[in-house]
């Protein structure tokens, strides 16, 4: 290897100098250019998948979380009942959601109350509809307590 030479090292540290002292400038509000410009927000269509098409997931999730955390063999083994209960409950500016509710059959065999909601554009880094769900009365760590309430709209 080649050592650096000091002339370099000076002209690099000078350098360094003329970029800091041009940063420490007055602070300004954007433009109306730098406003306007590719910051136009997301689009939302409002094309948000029914209610049937979470429910493979639903019961794929739920497995997956039963089985690694929380070191169970409980499975959804069927749904019935499945039925939207909103969409778009709120303002039309909001991320697009469906709202649906169902009854999943457990191997245990018990029947739970299932609330999930289908995200537009909520799958992993945005891409597809994302799903958010809560079977009522297995909800371990209480993150839509009580009673998958918070994952009703």
């Amino acid at each position: 290897m080649r050592a650096s030479s000091p002339k370099s090292l000076r002209y690099a540290a000078l350098l360094g100098l003329v970029f800091g002292a041009m940063s420490l400038g007055e602070a300004r509000a954007a433009n109306p250019l730098e406003l306007n410009f590719w910051l136009s927000g997301p689009r939302y269509d409002g094309t948000v998948a029914d209610c049937d098409r979470a429910l493979p997931t639903i019961a794929t999730q739920f497995w997956e979380k039963e089985s690694t955390f929380w070191n169970s063999s409980l499975k959804i083994t069927g749904f019935s009942a499945v039925r939207e209960t909103a969409f778009r409950p709120w303002q039309s500016d909001n991320i697009p959601r469906r709202y649906c509710t169902a009854d999943a059959m457990l191997n245990d065999g018990k029947v739970r109350k299932v609330h999930y909601s289908l995200i537009e554009d909520g799958g992993f880094a945005g891409y597809g509809n994302g799903v958010e769900w809560c079977v009522v009365g297995v909800d371990r760590n209480w993150a839509y307590n009580p009673a998958c309430r918070a994952a009703r709209p």
